[in-house]
């Protein structure tokens, strides 16, 4: 039997470039550094982080390859426009999640999730085998039969997205969605606030997809899935900024 792989251990000055890198990450998302600002030059922050201008290198090395940054010779470190980052980049989603005070963030995340689940909804109608549409009926029985919201249920309500998404074929699509729904799950933010006939109104909505999936209705089945991921993340939004 051949021997494990062994993974070569992680030095301290990567550590602290993970560290450094996260921490200037959420300076910039956050605004503390704006867009079209300079970063400080070396010397200053290798100070400021009490690292290394070796680890303050490498750690603008990963911002420019997360579309953070900008190095150009002879002008310095510019931050780019927020139009240019990597949001999918786990570093830079967790830190707009984590400082989303408005849910302006979880409000773009929810449209653009809609219309990607939408579109893999209406994939789904247009094209699925019987053994299929049994999982996806499966999933939507099981979430019914719990007869309230819980813990499980809402744990079969992720799996009936995930079942339609991986049915629909579109991988990339699945991916992105995927990236998206799961950070956003980690968000007591994205949970919001309870309201009264969560449940019901989450079961009636996943009947509409369900239904027209059964009957390849494909228009009907993207509408029914965006309108459920945009209402839904309506009714529980917060009224106003955490506290």
């Amino acid at each position: 039997m051949a021997d494990a792989f062994a993974l070569p251990a992680r030095g301290r000055a990567e550590r602290l470039g993970v560290a450094v890198t996260s921490e200037l990450v959420e300076m910039i998302v956050t605004g503390e550094i704006g867009e079209g600002d300079l970063l400080p030059p070396e010397g200053p922050l290798a100070e400021h982080f009490g690292v290394s201008r070796t680890v303050i290198r490498e750690s603008v090395k990963r911002l420019e390859e997360k579309g953070l940054v900008v190095v150009t010779q002879g002008r310095g470190t510019q931050v780019s426009r927020s139009g240019s980052w990597n949001m999918l980049d786990p570093i830079i989603l967790s830190a707009l999640i984590d400082n989303d005070e408005s849910l302006g963030i979880l409000d773009e995340l929810t449209v653009v999730r809609g219309h990607l689940e939408s579109a893999m909804a209406g994939a789904v109608a247009a094209r699925h085998t019987p053994e299929e549409f049994e999982r996806i009926q499966q999933v939507f029985e099981t979430m019914r039969g719990m007869q309230q919201e819980s813990d499980a249920s809402r744990q079969e309500d992720v799996v009936f997205h995930l079942t339609i998404m991986e049915i629909s074929r579109n991988r990339l699509a699945e991916n992105i969605a995927k990236r998206l729904y799961r950070r956003a799950l980690e968000s007591n933010r994205y949970q919001g606030a309870d309201y009264q006939g969560a449940f019901e109104s989450t079961i009636e909505e996943h009947g509409l997809v369900v239904d027209a999936i059964a009957r390849g209705d494909v228009d009907g089945a993207s509408r029914a899935m965006r309108d459920h991921i945009l209402s839904s993340w309506q009714r529980r939004r917060l009224a106003g900024p955490p506290s």
